[in-house]
């Protein structure tokens, strides 16, 4: 492509929705946790390797009979409360800024439960409720690959 020469209508994406083909034999529920796994599906929150935290369900989907790609879901990026983990994997006021990993799809921990997790997002708060975990794929992604190079 050449340079502009005139005024150009940039499209754009807001990003507060999105919509991502699930994985094969896998049931979302709305408010779930999601994650990507590394064929670049659509997958519940659970305690695996290979997947990133993308966002929060906005709807149930059932594709639990169907092949990978066969529905989709949509999802929308941000912060959102989850359960917390318990004992040495429970999430503190001192771990705000750093990885969360999924249990669940409903669920994180401190931790990546000797290398048996996947990080969900980014710690935003902590209350008496849960934690406040930022699902944002990029971020979590970046935050991820600095974590493993300072550790080797």
């Amino acid at each position: 492509m050449t340079a502009l020469t005139a005024d150009r209508n940039t499209p754009r994406s807001e990003g507060d929705l999105r919509s991502g083909l699930i994985a094969a034999a896998t049931l979302v529920y709305a408010g779930a946790l999601l994650m990507r796994n590394a064929a670049g599906n659509v997958i519940e929150g659970q305690t695996a390797t290979g997947m990133v935290g993308i966002g929060r369900a906005e709807e149930r989907v059932d594709n639990s009979s169907g092949s990978a790609g066969d529905l989709s879901v949509r999802y929308r990026p941000g912060t959102f409360r989850f359960a917390n983990s318990a004992a040495a994997d429970e999430i503190t006021i001192a771990d705000i800024g750093q990885l969360a990993y999924a249990v669940d799809d409903q669920t994180v921990a401190k931790t990546d439960g000797t290398a048996s997790r996947s990080p969900a997002g980014i710690v935003d708060a902590v209350d008496d409720q849960g934690v406040w975990v930022r699902l944002d794929e990029a971020l979590t992604n970046a935050a991820a690959t600095a974590a493993a190079a300072a550790a080797a």
